[in-house]
């Protein structure tokens, strides 16, 4: 069984492995630093579907028949699905697992789903109640433009603060196994809110949520920054993560540049690519995570990990009534054993 260490992070007793992800994106994504990563990519925007929501749809189920192939195995062979999506009701995540027939949990931490998802998994796991769990999260340029902001026909422009939602998916199955990443600790967030209202500057909303789970972390587990190869946040983009190092830096004393990349400035090229700060959205994380990170773990260059999920949790109807932005940050520990 899972043993609490310190006030809120659980040490994993069977360590879930990952036994197969894959991740799949658009022809944006392909065109940045990590084309390389995806399973598939689509080059047609609504891939091949009537409307941008059913779009993200077929990218969920893409990215899980990778990464069922990755794994080997089948949608029969998986106990329980833990996922979700930025569109209404997780809708994207609900007709997808509509046709692969998977138990569903649906999960929302906004961009922090998957890091929610994968925690939330290994503890299922860590159970003894089921044996495989999926997990998968993805979004939509074009699905959250018209859900949070306007739709693309308005023509609107964003300011260079702003982040670039992807369009991308990405999918882990998790099991036993004697080899792989394994997930050794995770740790939940708390709801962190600085009174940060500019939908805008999300970057600098969740900044805090990362530094306040990455602080407890630490202390629970009486680690460094520098006993991790990367200590990898999930969005903050170039804005996020400055004041990420400077909130470590201050409160903290540490000195966390060295270790620390974010999935929202991996995955495109800001200086090159119209991204403004950076990548955002569930799918940002998930597929960094899935085609970069994981198969870097897999093949031993990297050894161990710490995965902090941020998400910002605005609706599409809380900046309207006046509403600040709530963050979270959820931590997943990956090891490889030597």
């Amino acid at each position: 069984m899972a043993k609490r260490i310190g006030r809120g992070t659980a040490e994993l007793t069977c360590r879930p492995a990952i036994l197969g992800q894959a991740a799949v994106g658009g022809q944006t994504e392909k065109d940045g630093p990590l084309g390389h990563a995806f399973a598939e990519i689509f080059a047609e925007a609504r891939l091949g579907e009537k409307c941008w929501e059913m779009s993200e749809t077929r990218l969920q189920q893409a990215a899980m028949r990778h990464a069922l192939t990755s794994a080997g195995c089948t949608a029969q062979g998986v106990d329980l699905h833990l996922g979700g999506d930025l569109i209404n009701q997780c809708s994207a995540t609900d007709f997808a697992l509509r046709e692969l027939g998977i138990p569903l949990s649906g999960l929302f931490s906004a961009c922090g789903t998957f890091a929610q998802a994968l925690a939330m998994g290994a503890l299922a796991l860590e159970s003894g109640a089921f044996t495989r769990v999926s997990a998968c999260a993805s979004s939509h340029f074009c699905a959250a433009e018209k859900q949070f902001r306007f739709p693309l026909e308005f023509g609107g422009q964003a300011p260079p603060t702003a982040q670039r939602t992807a369009t991308a998916a990405g999918a882990a199955i998790l099991g036993q196994s004697a080899s792989g990443p394994r997930i050794s600790r995770v740790i939940f967030g708390k709801v962190t809110d600085l009174g940060v209202k500019n939908a805008n500057e999300m970057g600098a909303a969740m900044a805090p949520a990362a530094w306040d789970t990455l602080r407890r972390f630490l202390e629970d587990t009486d680690t460094k920054p520098g006993d991790f190869d990367v200590i990898l946040t999930g969005d903050l983009g170039e804005i996020g993560s400055l004041l990420l190092c400077e909130l470590a830096q201050a409160e903290g004393g540490l000195d966390i540049s060295g270790a620390h990349k974010d999935c929202g400035l991996l995955l495109y090229d800001t200086k090159a690519q119209d991204a403004g700060a950076g990548g955002s959205g569930v799918g940002c994380s998930a597929a960094v995570l899935c085609g970069e990170i994981l198969p870097a773990l897999r093949a031993g260059a990297l050894r161990r990990v710490l995965f902090l999920g941020t998400g910002a949790l605005l609706s599409a109807i809380s900046p309207l009534q006046g509403e600040s932005i709530p963050a979270i940050a959820h931590g997943v520990e990956f090891t490889v054993d030597n």
